[in-house]
């Protein structure tokens, strides 16, 4: 069990924080999907990669946490390190950009939402996240690609705006 924990905590907890944004719950989470893993491994098929199949059991434990806490998913994230800039204005522009786009994110339809994270804050492939989310590779490509669409599409639109 504490291969399986090395070989895969680091994909679990990075998919949860995705979802959650909050370092602190991504790693209860991340501890709760470990511990339920090992009391149902003998359920584990190999149908599919045991950290697929681990961040599926994360996924059902999150909705859990929602559902037991009747909360709304946060719309910013917790604060995390800034990246480097050579001049403060630079910081706060990334920063602003940044908060645009999750806000934009927001609007986009939950499961292409979460296609969007899962690519890229837990780097799945879109097999795997066609798996994770009980679809096909295909219409997790599709999501994604629109999801960026409509993203992209808002993003010209403010700028248009402010000319």
């Amino acid at each position: 069990m504490e291969q399986l924990y090395k070989e895969n905590a680091k994909i679990v907890y990075r998919y949860l924080l995705s979802l959650c944004r909050n370092r602190t719950l991504a790693e209860d989470l991340t501890q709760e999907t470990f511990l339920r893993a090992y009391q149902s491994l003998e359920r584990y098929d190999g149908s599919c990669r045991l950290s697929t199949w681990l961040c599926q059991i994360g996924r059902h434990i999150w909705y859990q946490h929602l559902e037991k806490n009747k909360r709304e998913i946060p719309m910013e994230p917790e604060d995390g390190p800034a990246p480097v800039h050579s001049r403060p204005e630079e910081t706060v522009i990334s920063k602003m950009e940044l908060m645009d786009t999750l806000k934009e994110m927001q609007k986009l339809p939950p499961q292409m939402r979460e296609v969007i994270y899962l690519r890229t804050a837990a780097e799945l492939s879109f097999r795997e996240i066609g798996e994770v989310l009980g679809k096909s590779e295909n219409w997790a490509r599709v999501n994604f690609y629109r999801g960026k669409e409509m993203l992209i599409k808002a993003a010209r639109a403010a700028e248009w705006e402010e000319t």
